[in-house]
């Protein structure tokens, strides 16, 4: 069933999804600013944490907490204030409220109660971490944070691992040496760009290999970003046997295939048995 957004309910009030800075607090808009100061509350991640930005602006309004473990009391708490005529504006610790962060649920909610919804952009990691890393930025595919459970991250990746697409991931410092070790064995020792701390004091881009990046990243400290080059497709005209099997090996390797896909692929290629290119490789 289509779904037209044309909202024009005037007995309720507005839903604005405010993009806050995601470290240096000059990166906001004036647009946000102006719309902090004017709605009636202000549901935010941490009300802590947000009482910081909304100081720094002199900013004064009451603030309601909405984090993924109320999300659900929360939501029903917020379509009733709307429904009574507040305005309300939603943000979160940093970047776009909805993406690896709270605000999915009631924004459907709202749609589902026809509540006018109004997103204000502003700063965001991945597309900041995308930009800066100097890969390709025509196509990418982002997957937030992987799944905690090692065996789902293993399938989310062996997912994704062939995908002609940069990849872009969110990770916790004290995961990313374990991270890194699983893009290895899954995805290869292709090019990985790691933005660590985008917009504060002490950014920085690390570029390397995958591998080469493992060995930098021990007691990393700070928010991080991972981009990750795509997996090359192989031409399909391209003229195997004029390559030699280094070659041709490590064009297949450089896709992130294990060394027995690679010897299978091959055999493929070049129409031979598989053991005829496995004793090469021995």
């Amino acid at each position: 069933m289509i779904h037209v957004d044309k909202v024009d309910n005037r007995d309720y009030g507005v839903l604005y999804i405010i993009a806050t800075p995601i470290g240096n607090l000059e990166d906001i808009t004036l647009r946000a600013i102006r719309i902090l100061k004017e709605v009636d509350l202000i549901a935010t991640e941490d009300t802590r944490h947000s009482l910081k930005l909304l100081n720094h602006f002199e900013i004064s309004k009451p603030l309601i907490s909405y984090h993924r473990h109320n999300e659900d009391i929360k939501t029903e708490l917020l379509i009733r204030e709307l429904k009574s005529g507040k305005n309300i504006a939603l943000i979160s610790d940093a970047g776009t409220p909805g993406i690896s962060d709270p605000g999915v649920q009631v924004i459907k909610n709202c749609i589902k109660e026809n509540i006018k919804i109004v997103p204000i952009p502003g700063a965001c990691a991945l597309i900041n971490g995308l930009v800066g890393s100097g890969l390709d930025t025509k196509e990418f595919t982002f997957l937030g944070f992987l799944p905690l459970n090692k065996k789902n991250r293993k399938e989310k990746l062996e997912e994704i691992k062939n995908t002609n697409k940069t990849l872009i991931l969110y990770e916790a410092p004290h995961k990313i040496s374990s991270t890194i070790k699983e893009l290895s064995e899954i995805l290869g020792d292709r090019q990985l760009v790691m933005a660590r701390e985008l917009t504060k004091v002490h950014e920085e881009f690390v570029r390397g290999t995958v591998n080469e990046l493992s060995e930098l990243v021990e007691d990393i400290k700070g928010e991080i970003v991972l981009i990750i080059d795509k997996c090359e497709k192989v031409d399909s005209s391209t003229k195997f046997n004029e390559m030699s099997l280094k070659e041709h090996y490590a064009l297949y390797e450089s896709q992130g295939f294990s060394k027995k896909d690679i010897i299978k692929k091959i055999a493929k290629d070049r129409k031979v048995n598989k053991n005829e290119i496995y004793k090469e490789f021995i």
